[in-house]
């Protein structure tokens, strides 16, 4: 078996386990913000599933590297990979994976393309934007001047800038706030972008079929 194949295989494997381990991550890291009043026992309990879901990941990310055969050419060719083990939160962007390896373990696609676009785009639009709204609002919450104060408000700051729409009535004045701020604000634009591109272009199919079907067989 060469290392493609082996790749592949390791990533069919782990692809369902990891997708759970990184909700679990998402959730103890929620608890850990949203609850203020979290019992020592309880903290560190959370604390572990945070470190033991990160460690997965690392892991995975090892195995990889080492699998693929490619050294540290690894790290470039899978960008994201390498962000995502950075800042675990990101996890969410991996949804696109998958869906495919869901999809190749059944005989054919559910979707269209363009529905498949427009999945991964909502649900990936969920999730980084639940995501962002705990990361700011743990760096935000208390600080002098900040306009987030509660999770509510950091909610609508992601709503907001995920749709580009930028009210500016709540904004991020840390700086590790504004760096989420910059990464939720590029993830918006390509998310838009994706929908937007793919709506246009499903309806171009729609028009060109119909003036090729003609009236009479419409």
């Amino acid at each position: 078996m060469n290392d493609d194949s082996r790749m592949l295989s390791w990533e069919r494997r782990t692809t369902v386990p990891l997708f759970v381990a990184s909700l679990l991550f998402l959730t103890s890291y929620a608890v850990r913000v949203l609850v203020h009043d979290l019992s020592p026992g309880w903290d560190d309990l959370w604390l572990l599933v945070t470190a033991v879901t990160w460690t997965s990941f690392f892991v995975d990310y090892a195995v990889r590297l080492v699998l693929s055969g490619q050294g540290l050419r690894f790290v470039h060719h899978h960008l994201l990979d390498t962000v995502v083990l950075v800042l675990p939160l990101l996890r969410p962007l991996r949804v696109v994976q998958m869906y495919t390896v869901l999809k190749e373990r059944q005989a054919q696609a559910r979707l269209s393309l363009y529905g498949r676009v427009m999945a991964y785009a909502s649900v990936t639009a969920l999730l980084l934007g639940f995501a962002a709204s705990l990361a700011v609002y743990q760096a935000e919450r208390g600080a002098p001047g900040a306009s987030i104060r509660t999770f509510g408000d950091a909610v609508w700051w992601a709503c907001s800038t995920l749709t580009t729409t930028g009210y500016g009535d709540v904004a991020p004045v840390t700086p590790r706030g504004r760096v989420v701020a910059t990464v939720l604000m590029a993830c918006g634009l390509a998310l838009l972008g994706a929908v937007t591109g793919s709506f246009s272009s499903w309806l171009l199919q729609v028009f060109t079929r119909e003036d090729e079907e003609g009236p009479s067989e419409r």
